[in-house]
């Protein structure tokens, strides 16, 4: 401050109003910005944010494997949609991933340690540890879906999964298809259970356990996995709802080597609308889940826990509506 205010010739209160927002005239701030560019001077951000006793950060977390991670193209455009919101408020996103029990308790212990303000959870799990101590150190928090063993002290941003999930599995049913089986994925989480309750009530009388091929990643290779599973059990089935796109995908693959047309011999619909659902051939129907305005409302639910407001919803749901193609 002292450079700055001998290069502009003011008096260092001066500089100091400048840097911290409050008012000089307009020349004065002409000079004192011009010093500015001429000495380098650069705040440091990390001796303001002690002294305000803020990191202007956020914590980004994906509870996923790396590979479903990376293949994931939901989690990007959530990624992508929080991104912008937190960019135009001044906050640093910064992303946290947690593949195995190290990285648990590191990550533990940076959110502990105040080096982000708040955070934004993707795929909790029932009872994970990272979820608990969200909540026992009561962080600015937000999850994308509802992990099933919290109650709704922490806001969440989701979709209605069950009921997508039956109205996609019924439009499956009015094709014509008799054996439709399911893919069901991640039943440890909100969004995996919830579909397959929805494809449950669907189906009512008609549903069979035996037609459910449990796997445990929303992935192309759960897909590959689950599908020989379903024509093991039913080599007759007609009709499959994947619990997400990349799932979909995998699961058409095994059907081509197996001689089965899509959608002639079975019909197949997926969850997400992704790009896998734009990949595949014929086209798939799926359900649309509005990634990025997800990512988008969850920033703003945790910037203002943030900023003390006290009005913030528990929960949000996102319309999640069928987008019919070629599959089924």
């Amino acid at each position: 401050m002292k450079d700055i205010a001998a290069a502009a010739g003011v008096s260092r209160g001066t500089v100091n109003r400048v840097l911290n927002g409050g008012y000089v005239s307009p020349e004065a701030r002409t000079a004192i910005e011009a010093a500015i560019a001429e000495v380098g001077y650069v705040p440091n951000t990390a001796a303001r944010n002690l002294k305000r006793r803020r990191s202007e950060a956020v914590g980004f977390l994906a509870l996923e494997p790396h590979a479903v991670l990376l293949e994931d193209p939901n989690i990007g455009a959530i990624m992508l949609g929080a991104n912008a919101v937190l960019s135009l408020a001044g906050y640093q996103m910064v992303s946290l991933v947690i593949d195995s029990d190290r990285d648990t308790e590191r990550v533990a212990r940076y959110l502990s340690g105040g080096f982000v303000d708040g955070a934004i959870i993707v795929s909790a799990r029932a009872y994970d540890p990272i979820t608990r101590l969200i909540a026992q150190i009561a962080m600015p928090a937000v999850f994308i879906g509802h992990p099933p063993d919290l109650d709704n002290a922490i806001p969440f941003v989701g979709i209605d999964n069950v009921g997508s999930a039956r109205e996609i599995t019924s439009r499956l049913i009015a094709t014509g298809r008799h054996r439709i089986g399911m893919i069901a994925c991640a039943l440890n989480r909100d969004s995996g259970g919830d579909r397959l309750d929805g494809y449950r009530q669907a189906l009512g009388d008609r549903f069979d356990p035996a037609l459910v091929a449990e796997v445990p990643h929303y992935d192309y290779l759960g897909g590959v996995n689950g599908m020989r599973e379903l024509l093991e059990r039913e080599p007759g089935i007609d009709g499959v709802f994947a619990a997400s796109d990349a799932v979909a995908a995998g699961a058409m693959q095994v059907l081509r080597e197996a001689g089965r047309d899509v959608p002639g011999d079975v019909g197949v619909v997926g969850f997400d609308d992704s790009a896998w659902a734009a990949r595949t051939q014929p086209p798939l129907s799926t359900v649309h889940q509005p990634a990025r305005e997800i990512g988008r409302h969850a920033a703003e639910l945790v910037h203002r826990q943030i900023g003390g407001q006290t009005d913030v919803p528990r929960s949000v749901l996102l319309p999640s509506p069928v987008v019919w193609r070629n599959s089924a």
